[in-house]
């Protein structure tokens, strides 16, 4: 077959190829509306995230904080009478004004921190490149591209932990704050709360401390150096490092010279700078009361600039006696702590250890001991309420309760005897019995009203004192029974007035007329004539003696006069002292404060006086010597030499303690047989 087409004929002739398919990643064509509204989408998530930031930002970094200290301001601490007893914190002033400081004051901190402070928006891109290269060079970080605004950033808002998370957040805040604050409200709050070594924060501050002068005072000289300390300040503050700190300042001098502020020549002509230290008066830094209401204090203080003196209840005789009786009583090996508070809970006075300087653990507040028999005063309350007496009887004899048979220390039990004759010797068994029969939630509930909260264990050994409370709580809880109001709360500070709706809302309970009576009955047997009596005073005082298994721990609490006073003695490591009692240590303690503490308290003991010469009558052989209040007679006859002896016609004396008739039930009993 011929075909006489020609060439292009015949491609004419073929099928048609088909047409190629897009490749895959190839997109068609959009119409403009599309790919205006993708713009809009995205420029839409950009806003969205800018407004995210802003509002993180408003959160995490208010204003309001760059005018707050960075650091706990300074705290003094007065007791009752206005005498200082501790500071805490550092050192702070109110915030700068620009209007009020010479202008080369702001221009030293410029010139040799931020030099183009006035012209760029938060960072310094000069400055960053020049750090860089430096610290590039020197083969560490040597420099740091801050700003002044980044400072401030850094300081008011921030940490120091160099990561990338913290660099990014500081720039924002920067930005935030060019935007917001003028550059004179910068540099105020900059000036007014950079560190200026010796624990001071801010420009006012520093110069009181330095030159004893306002800031509008400052020399050129002086601006100058506080201008340097900022580099370096623990390392240059001028008390410990005077040479290095004048160095720097002149380098200042020079920087501002540099940066046109200055001529040269001033630079040069500025003197020497001496400084005129600004001394703190000396005090403690740290006691346990302090310790204690500090906390309270800072809250009452708020975030202020100014230093703030805070006026306590801790009364410097009573504090001064508290530390002097607790020295005299320390057993060693063991911690001591005291407690003394009003009958509604203003503590006077405070000891919570040995030495606060070895051990700042303040073992009055913060360490949780059992009570061991000072808990009995809830027990015999719940008695009371059930509608018992001190007359009332109880059986003093081996008993068990839910598989636990208790027993006295001294292994003595006396058979049927009245609450008042077993609260005074502290009858374990009796103690017990009297818990199980009106009910162990009676006696919880005795201790709440009268202020325990810590937690107290439904067990039958609770009678005995087995759930640990602080000695402060404790002796809050006599001072409700001394004070009939309850419950009594310690407090360190002065109250504020409560309005006349709190006062009514927060009205004290009372004890009865008749249950209050009887307690003070049982806790005065305690002292006149039971397991107490090494704290007898010239005057009627009320306590209860308390020792835990093992003599782990020995506690004497008790009122007398218009103070409640708690005393323990123990080791912090919770190890037998052999002979250790709440009527032996604790007791003497309690006594040697009260008998100082409160006027006429000390028992007092006659002076000796010099016999008068015996005058022996010839005719009947006797004769009598005046010894004060006792009158000696002396006679001689058949049967030999005879005396005697009989009150003078003075008042007798009252017989020493340890000698005083006791009921035959009541036997003596020593201060290590308690429990």
């Amino acid at each position: 077959m011929r075909y006489d087409l020609d060439w292009d004929e015949r491609f004419d002739a073929l099928d048609p190829l088909p047409p190629l398919d897009p490749l895959p990643d190839a997109e068609p064509d959009q119409p403009p509306r599309r790919r205006w509204l993708r713009k809009r989408y995205i420029a839409a998530g950009v806003l969205l995230l800018f407004m995210l930031t802003i509002a993180w930002l408003a959160i995490t970094a208010p204003l309001s904080r760059s005018l707050q200290p960075i650091a706990a301001p300074s705290i003094t601490l007065l007791a009752s009478d206005g005498t200082p007893i501790a500071r805490k914190g550092a050192i702070f002033a109110q915030p700068v004004k620009m209007s009020e400081l010479p202008k080369h004051v702001p221009q030293a901190f410029i010139a040799i921190e931020d030099r183009s402070f006035r012209t760029h928006i938060g960072i310094s891109i000069r400055g960053i490149g020049r750090a860089a290269w430096r610290n590039l060079v020197g083969g560490g970080v040597s420099q740091g591209g801050s700003t002044l605004t980044q400072q401030l950033a850094k300081n008011a808002f921030l940490n120091d932990r160099r990561t990338f998370g913290r660099k990014a957040q500081e720039l924002l805040i920067a930005f935030w704050l060019e935007a917001w604050l003028t550059k004179d409200e910068i540099l105020e709050r900059y000036l007014s709360n950079v560190y200026f070594g010796d624990n001071v924060y801010g420009l006012r501050a520093a110069a009181r401390h330095y030159f004893s002068r306002d800031p509008s005072e400052l020399t050129m000289g002086q601006a100058a150096m506080l201008a340097g300390l900022v580099k370096a300040p623990s390392r240059l503050a001028p008390t410990k490092n005077l040479s290095g700190a004048r160095q720097r300042g002149r380098l200042v001098l020079q920087a501002m010279a540099d940066a046109g502020f200055i001529s040269e020549a001033t630079a040069r002509s500025q003197p020497v700078v001496r400084l005129k230290v600004q001394r703190e008066r000396s005090m403690p830094t740290g006691t346990y009361f302090a310790d204690w209401v500090m906390p309270k204090a800072r809250d009452q203080a708020g975030a202020v600039y100014e230093r703030q003196e805070i006026q306590t209840t801790l009364d410097t005789r009573l504090q001064k006696i508290a530390i002097a009786a607790t020295g005299r009583g320390a057993i060693k090996g063991a911690q001591i702590a005291l407690v003394a508070m009003r009958p509604d809970g203003r503590v006077v006075a405070m000891v919570g250890g040995r030495n606060y300087k070895d051990s700042p653990f303040n073992r009055a507040t913060q360490a949780r001991r059992q009570p061991g028999s000072t808990f009995k005063l809830f027990v015999y309350l719940a008695a009371l309420r059930s509608g018992m007496t001190p007359d009332s009887f109880v059986e003093d004899r081996p008993v068990t309760i839910d598989g636990w048979s208790p027993t006295n220390n001294d292994g003595r039990y006396r058979g049927r005897i009245t609450l008042r004759q077993a609260f005074a010797l502290s009858s374990n068994v009796a103690a017990a019995r009297l818990a199980d029969q009106v009910g162990r939630k009676a006696v919880i509930q005795a201790a709440r009203d009268l202020g325990i909260t810590s937690p107290l264990a439904d067990h039958p050994s609770l009678a005995l004192g087995t759930s640990g409370t602080t000695l402060l709580e404790l002796t809050s809880a006599f001072a409700a029974v001394a004070g009939n109001n309850l419950p009594v709360r310690a407090y360190g500070l002065p109250k504020e007035p409560q309005g006349f709706i709190a006062s009514l809302w927060n009205r004290p309970k009372r004890l009865s007329g008749r249950d209050r009576e009887m307690l003070l009955d049982l806790l005065s047997g305690v002292v006149e004539r039971g397991t107490g009596r090494a704290a007898r005073l010239s005057v009627e005082s009320f306590g209860k003696t308390g020792t835990t298994q093992n003599a782990r721990d020995a506690i004497f609490v008790g009122f007398a006069g218009d103070l409640v006073v708690g005393v323990w003695v123990g080791r912090d490591d919770n190890k037998p002292i052999p002979g250790l009692a709440g009527g032996g240590a604790p007791a003497r303690v309690w006594r040697d404060f009260m008998s100082r503490a409160i006027p006429g308290a000390a028992i007092k003991v006659p002076a000796p006086v010099d016999p008068e010469p015996v005058v022996i009558d010839e005719n009947s052989m006797a004769g009598t010597a005046d010894l004060g209040p006792v009158q000696l007679g002396i006679s001689v006859d058949e049967d030999g030499l005879s005396v005697s002896a009989e009150p003078s016609d003075d008042e007798p004396l009252p017989p020493p303690p340890e000698s005083r008739a006791l009921p035959p039930e009541l036997e003596p009993v020593g201060p290590e047989d308690e429990r």
